[in-house]
């Protein structure tokens, strides 16, 4: 299906916030060459790029323990490699593309009257740099990290602090993965899965009121939830 033009979209402001990593942009790739330059240091074997995604998800220094337990790290040294992890992670953006379809349906999303916005669990300052680079930033009114709040997803603050800044109207999340999941039921906030990111659970047991594999779908998933919630 075609991605909707704005005039055929719902006139209905809407909320919307998207996860980044998984969701909108595949990331994975050069967190993966991050993760092996750190353990290269450590005399440590690679990390393969399965791994990587599967490490990901609940923000930086869940990674790095998840990588220091995979290759046998101690404890001791996680808050040291996640102060090396972050040092590297602004620059890390030469392998990360948006996925398939993202940048139109964000155009078209936004060209109809919706606000948008970033809630990921990655920092704040990788997360702008990372959008920066790939000239997304200007979609988005706010942009929020998993340092930006006092909590990160799947504790719904990060939801309500974004929705807030963008102002009133129906609200939804679009995520990838089982953590969006809750955050967005814990914000009480219609969820939209995309089903090509980082998820490990079976796409229909995560509640979502959408599931799309192609962007161009999306804009009309928006408009069939306004109109079934409005």
């Amino acid at each position: 299906m075609p991605t909707q033009m704005p005039s055929q979209m719902s006139s209905q402001m809407t909320r919307i916030l998207f996860d980044l990593d998984g969701t909108l942009i595949d990331s994975a790739p050069d967190i993966h060459a991050m993760a092996n330059t750190l353990l290269a240091r450590e005399d440590k074997d690679p990390i393969s790029l399965d791994e990587a995604r599967g490490f990901v998800g609940n923000g930086a220094k869940v990674f790095v323990t998840r990588m220091c337990a995979a290759r046998s790290i101690k404890t001791s040294e996680e808050p040291r490699l996640h102060k090396d992890f972050l040092a590297l992670y602004e620059t890390a953006v030469e392998l990360t593309v948006p996925y398939p379809g993202a940048i139109e349906a964000l155009t078209a999303l936004k060209a109809a009257g919706h606000r948008l916005g970033v809630a990921t669990n990655k920092p704040e300052s990788p997360a702008r740099a990372v959008l920066e680079h790939l000239n997304m930033t200007s979609f988005f009114e706010v942009i929020l990290g998993g340092d930006s709040c006092a909590t990160h997803k799947p504790d719904p603050l990060m939801l309500h602090e974004g929705f807030k800044r963008l102002g009133d109207g129906p609200a939804l999340f679009v995520g990838d993965s089982e953590i969006d999941a809750a955050a967005a039921k814990n914000a009480n906030t219609p969820f939209l899965l995309y089903t090509e990111g980082y998820r490990k659970a079976p796409a229909e047991s995560l509640g979502a009121a959408a599931i799309f594999s192609d962007f161009a779908t999306l804009p009309e998933h928006v408009t069939q939830i306004l109109e079934s919630t409005g």
